[in-house]
């Protein structure tokens, strides 16, 4: 018996939100993730995602994925608050004058790190450039370990141990249990680091700001290997702790 508090839930209509929330949080589904994801056949997910997409809150992209649709973005952007880059500029311009070193804004979408926006510290004569509109794995950025360590060891896995042969092919080459001793060691310290993982010369370090207006945002540090010493690591990580406490109790407290 249906309580009065208590509406009784339509199961396509469930499960198809669902498909949506997981397509706005990965970027991208695959018919056999939707099918694990809502433990049914693959046929049943298929005719799901087909309906989203007849109805424009879906769109087949490459390599037969699925991602949000321009109905489910015109959504989004009607009731958005201001776009992340603007939201956070200021925090990143506050981090940028306390330490001096480029700094950048990303996002994780699906295992890849985007980068929104930058500011490039010019005062040294060895700097590193912006990275700006730059796309890298995220299992080799700061940033990216920084958003993985704030996930849950299920999200984690979804994003990497998925099924199909498009994605298996893309991850194969991906060192699992290192990514999870690196996350751990992130979550622990509350800092991603990348030591010329993403590449030479880089010394890099993130902090999570947490699930921003639905998007895991993270802002990062980054500097030349060769000016980077012991003694750096306590205080970057300092300036970071600091800015991302300052925005989520300005930002996300409400």
């Amino acid at each position: 018996m249906i309580r009065k508090d208590e509406a009784p839930r339509v199961e396509s209509v469930h499960r198809a939100l669902v498909l949506l929330k997981q397509m706005a949080q990965l970027g991208s589904l695959s018919v056999t993730e939707a099918a694990t994801l809502l433990d049914v056949n693959p046929s049943t997910a298929q005719r799901l995602l087909v309906t989203l997409v007849g109805d424009g809150f879906a769109q087949q992209a490459a390599q037969r994925r699925y991602v949000p649709g321009p109905e489910y973005r015109r959504a989004v952007i009607d009731n958005a608050p201001p776009a992340l880059p603007v939201r956070v500029r200021p925090y990143l311009e506050r981090l940028f004058t306390r330490v001096g070193e480029t700094t950048h804004l990303a996002v994780l979408i699906g295992t890849e790190i985007h980068h929104l926006d930058g500011i490039e510290a010019t005062a040294h004569a060895l700097r590193f450039g912006l990275r700006t509109g730059v796309v890298l794995p995220a299992h080799v950025c700061s940033s990216g370990k920084a958003i993985l360590a704030d996930l849950p060891r299920e999200d984690i896995e979804r994003r990497y141990r998925v099924l199909d042969d498009t994605a298996a092919t893309v991850n194969a080459g991906i060192d699992l249990p290192k990514l999870y001793r690196d996350v751990d060691q992130a979550r622990r310290q509350e800092i991603g680091i990348n030591f010329e993982e993403s590449e030479d010369g880089v010394a890099a370090m993130a902090v999570s700001l947490g699930l921003v207006d639905g998007q895991h945002a993270a802002l990062s540090i980054a500097m030349p290997i060769a000016r980077f010493a012991r003694q750096d690591a306590k205080r970057l990580s300092a300036q970071l702790l600091e800015t991302a406490a300052e925005f989520k109790r300005r930002e996300l407290s409400a």
